[in-house]
Order: structure tokens, then sequence, then C-alpha cells
């Protein structure tokens, strides 16, 4: 875990070291007591970066990836108080709550819930939140604990089902999110391979096909951000999917930043992350700080037909687990 770090701390900060406040000259407006509405007080604020915000600022630096966790030098720890100021103004005043926990206070928590349409993956969804959910194979137990284990996610926070392939992995989410006249599909995958393009077609949201040069970070202005930003009445927005890793134009793969799945969701989107592309039983994503709504992935087994196994992790927190009534 990262560590909080205050805004004008000067010392470097050690892998393990705690959240440090530091009083700033900079003066906040306060009551000084109910008897007095009318009178006030200046107090000095108490700036706190969290740590998922840090780890936000880390990531979008070039040569460094999410699961950075070394020392924190001076110059990345002005680039981090420039780069959370400039992205989340609200820390400027103090605003990250006292015994609030940085899991607690993840941008991911803010999207509303919702609830998905009747489907194949409500029903699997309901029937593994049951009982009778809780006896599963060896082979099943297996495929979820290394699914887990390669996004860095728990079995509290998410529900996984298994598919043959990725493509009824994606229908499956297309046929159950509650797409609609109004509200918008953003996305970042191959259209050939894409099959919630499609679903949400036919159900009249707005389709939006983002090239996969918007994931780069070192873009100015991102078309990518704009989209997210953009009004609409419907709230949440929509869904984003985009793969955690395109060509780089190559011949190789180049891994793309999860800071998205933190921007989408403070901007009111639902993100479904595509892990399938890489490599299974090899490379490993940090998925913790980030939590997005849906992720896809293989995980190999060595002693069971088939061998790889394609898994459908849900998060529970993003959806409501009742389908709506006919």
């Amino acid at each position: 875990m990262l560590p909080e770090i205050s805004i004008h701390q000067q010392a470097t900060t050690g892998r393990n070291s705690k959240g440090v406040e530091c009083e700033e000259g900079e003066e906040s407006l306060q009551s000084s007591s109910p008897s007095r509405p009318t009178s006030m007080v200046f107090k000095k604020a108490n700036r706190v970066i969290p740590a998922h915000l840090v780890a936000e600022a880390i990531s979008t630096l070039k040569g460094l990836d999410v699961r950075w966790s070394g020392p924190i030098t001076p110059a990345e720890m002005q680039y981090v108080e420039q780069y959370v100021l400039a992205k989340y103004p609200e820390y400027c005043n103090g605003l990250c709550l006292p015994g609030r926990s940085d899991h607690e206070s993840s941008t991911s928590d803010m999207i509303t819930r919702i609830q998905l349409a009747p489907s194949r993956l409500v029903d699997t969804l309901t029937k593994k939140s049951s009982f009778q959910g809780n006896f599963m194979s060896i082979p099943e137990i297996q495929a979820r604990n290394r699914a887990l284990e390669r996004c860095g996610l728990t079995s509290e926070d998410y529900l996984i089902v298994f598919t043959t392939t990725v493509r009824e992995a994606l229908t499956m989410v297309g046929d159950s999110y509650p797409f609609f006249k109004g509200n918008y599909y953003m996305t970042v995958l191959p259209e050939d391979e894409d099959a919630i393009r499609e679903v949400a077609t036919s159900k009249d949201s707005k389709v939006v096909g983002a090239p996969a040069a918007w994931l780069d970070l070192r873009i100015k202005g991102s078309q990518l951000s704009q989209y997210f930003r953009r009004k609409c009445k419907c709230s949440p927005k929509g869904l984003f999917a985009y793969p955690a890793s395109c060509s780089n134009g190559e011949g190789g793969l180049l891994r793309s930043s999860m800071h998205w799945i933190s921007e989408a969701h403070r901007n009111s989107w639902h993100v479904l992350l595509d892990a399938a592309g890489l490599e299974a039983g090899k490379e490993c994503l940090s998925l913790a700080l980030h939590r997005p709504d849906f992720v896809t992935c293989t995980v190999e087994l060595a002693h069971a037909h088939p061998s790889k196994v394609t898994c459908l992790l849900v998060r529970r927190k993003s959806f409501e687990k009742d389908a709506p009534s006919a």
C-alpha cells in the first residue's frame, strides 16, 4: 500500500511510511460556536493526499507501472502534489474524512448502484450468492483463487463466472447491463471482438468507438477525459470498456493505465476491463486501488479440461442483487 503524503511534506517518504498531516498557512472558514453563527474563526487546514490518489499520480509517470511502491523522491512528490491538486481540487482543503480508510474513500464507491437486467448473468450471480453457490468443485476453487490473485482482488468484493470464451463473457455483460436510449457505451475494444457493441446498439444506447490512442496519458487534453465529463441526464452515464494491454504498433503490447478506471468512476461511468489479452499465469494486475465493475481474464489449470478458463469478475458493490420484477 502506498503511503499517504502531505502536500507540503519535505522529507522523503519511505515504502512503509504512514500518512503525515502538516499544518498549512491557508485558512479555512468555520463557525466558532452554534450560539454565534455570524462570527468566524480562521483555522489552518490539514491537507493530506490519500494513498489511492498517490498511486494514480505515480502510475502516470513514464517508466513506472501501477505496482510501484518505492520511496518517493522530492521531484516525484512535487509531481504528485501538482497532479492531485489539478485533478482533485477538493483535496486542497483537506476533505479526506478522518477515520475513513483509503479503500472506503475510493472514487469507485461514488458511482450509483444499478440493477442488472434479467439475464443469464443475473441467474448465475444469484445462484452463486445463495447457500447452494458455496459448494464448488476443486477445479472451480482453483480457477477462482487464481483469477482473484492475478487481478489483486478478493472474493468478498467480487463474484466470478466461468465461460468458455471472452466473447461469451462480453455477451453476458451486454445482455445484463441496462443499456437504454440516453446512456452510453464507450469502447476501446476491437470491433470484431466486442460483443457488447451490438447489444448496446440494439437497445438504442449511444455507442462511442474510441481509438486505442486515447488511452495514452501523455496526450494533453485527452479526448477520453472529455467524453467522461460530458453532460448526461442519466446516472450512471453508461459503461466504458477497454483492454488492459494494446498494440504498440511494433508487434508488441503496451500495458494500459489503470488510471482510467478511477477517472471513469469519478465521472459516473461503470468500467469493464478486458485483461484476457495478458499472458495467463505470467502477467498480473493490481486492481485493489481501482476496482473495476467487470473484469475478464484467463487462467490456466494444469490438471483440468479445458486447461485455459475464461473468468468474468463482477463487483458485488456495483449492482443490486435482486433482479427487477416483471
